[in-house]
């Protein structure tokens, strides 16, 4: 009875060390980074068979085992995953159980507009390009938006996202990310602020983003704007100019452009225009709810990212000419 019961031990020692020996072999071998896809509702046994069948070298039995022994076979998560070299059943399995998926970034920056935001999505080649066949009003409508102009409605910020996820989810973290900047910034207006509505903020602060090239000179800017909006005074900004033009814009502004009638002109139509003409950031947005107490009107480019503000018109012609036009 005694042999049989060391029988008995021996063969578990060996049973317990052949396990402990395989948990730390390499099931993936080489230079070779595999990817490994795991569809919600997978079941363990599912897991163990695609990582086989994403290249590992192991038996899809042993490695289902190994997930119902561990006890955390019903906490695998669903993802895509990067097995490098090395990856061991051990890690593999404290890998899927901590949803550690391999990720990749997309940074949607300041004062792009909406062109250039469908345009960056679209060359991240790790997404999946669920809007290309949308129209912006359709794209809107699957974002729970539908009549919303996509104009300025994303926050600039860098988004990271699994490899082979939506841009559509991308887009609506993005959406719901400005929609907290916004309403943020807007509980902090001004009491004597011009502006009627958290929309007219998210206007005005993409004008302001793109006027301004230095950020302390945010406040001033936009309070140059809030002063012209209180007197009925057409802003006249460019930028809102050059957006209304669109991909005719060949990067130089004419006399005949500002004379040119769209609904974002504002030399030819007074208040802010309809929509906004790119993304602000969080301090574009404070600024225009929260403008320079000033009695400035106009400001001119320095040519050093900086402005000269004046306010009056002589003052602001005699910066002109010091500023833009070399002092003739």
């Amino acid at each position: 009875m005694r042999r049989f019961l060391a029988f008995i031990v021996a063969v578990l020692i060996a049973a317990g060390g052949a396990a402990f020996w395989w948990l730390h072999q390499p099931l993936v071998t080489g230079s070779e980074t595999l990817e490994l896809a795991i569809e919600p509702g997978t079941t363990p046994r599912g897991v163990a068979q695609a990582t086989v069948a994403a290249g590992a070298q192991a038996d899809a039995q042993l490695l289902y085992w190994w997930f119902r022994f561990s006890g955390q076979d019903r906490a695998i998560k669903a993802g895509n995953y990067e097995l490098p070299p090395g990856t061991t059943p051990r890690s593999l399995l404290a890998k899927l159980v901590r949803g550690d998926e391999s990720l990749r970034a997309v940074t949607l920056v300041e004062g792009w507009n909406w062109r250039q935001v469908r345009q960056a999505l679209a060359r991240e080649e790790q997404l999946r390009h669920d809007s290309a066949s949308l129209t912006d009003e359709a794209l809107m409508a699957q974002l729970g938006r539908p009549g919303v102009h996509p104009e300025g409605r994303f926050f600039p910020d860098t988004y990271a996202y699994a490899k082979g996820a939506s841009d559509l989810a991308v887009l609506r973290r993005a959406l719901h990310a400005m929609d907290r900047h916004l309403e943020a910034a807007w509980a902090q207006r001004a009491a004597d602020t011009p502006l009627k509505s958290a929309d007219e903020a998210l206007v005005l602060a993409s004008i302001v983003e793109k006027e301004t090239g230095r950020a302390s000179d945010r406040p001033l800017i936009a309070g140059v704007f809030a002063n012209r909006l209180r007197i009925g005074m057409l802003l006249q900004t460019d930028p809102t100019v050059i957006y209304g033009l669109g991909e005719k814009f060949d990067g130089n502004l004419r006399k005949r452009d500002l004379q040119t009638d769209t609904p974002w002109n504002t030399y030819t139509r007074p208040g802010l225009p309809p929509t906004p003409i790119a993304m602000p950031g969080k301090g574009a947005l404070l600024a225009a709810v929260q403008p320079d107490p000033t009695r400035n009107l106009y400001f001119v480019a320095k040519g050093d990212g900086s402005s000269h503000f004046s306010p009056s018109l002589e003052e602001h012609n005699r910066a002109v000419i010091r500023y833009q036009k070399g002092g003739q």
